[in-house]
């Protein structure tokens, strides 16, 4: 992937769950800009921009010594940090909206939006696995809705009681 991103962009997800023993050698690499394929003796040099993105909070995976703060501070140029989905109120309508656009399509369904009840549903959840989760859930609501919208019956939530916002 070091090769591929040669020129560009490497983007690494859930940086935050890289074992100790990567870690080092990420942050070796990211000081030198070079790396040994596995399996060889020759070192090779890329210029590459990383992107990382984690959804634990690395300042306090720092402090409880379950993420280096050397490779922190190496990585931490620019920080974006998101608002959790259910944190976006109707924005993440919004995002459900273009889901059910690009799923419909797939489908083959004529699927216009959704119904208020499906609405407040989808509001009132905590989205424990944020945009993800979303996404599956309006897969599966597009599975099972038989109309021109979304109702809340079609939206099946894991532990839905558990997980809705007080």
């Amino acid at each position: 992937l070091l090769e591929e991103a040669d020129g560009g962009t490497l983007f690494l997800d859930e940086i935050g769950e890289l074992p100790p023993s990567l870690q080092a050698k990420l942050l070796t690499f990211l000081e030198t800009r070079r790396f040994r394929r596995l399996g060889s003796t020759k070192e090779q040099s890329v210029d590459l921009r990383l992107i990382a993105a984690s959804n634990m909070d690395l300042a306090a995976a720092v402090k409880n010594n379950q993420f280096r703060e050397d490779l922190f501070y190496r990585i931490n140029v620019v920080s974006v940090s998101l608002p959790a989905l259910c944190d976006l109120g109707d924005d993440m309508i919004l995002l459900a909206e273009h889901f059910v656009g690009l799923l419909s399509y797939d489908f083959k369904k004529q699927i216009t939006g959704f119904s208020k009840a499906a609405r407040d549903k989808l509001l009132n959840y905590t989205w424990p696995g944020n945009v993800r989760e979303l996404r599956n859930v309006i897969e599966r609501s597009l599975i099972f809705a038989e109309g021109e919208t979304i109702d809340a019956d079609d939206i099946l939530l894991q532990g839905y009681e558990d997980l809705t916002r007080d």
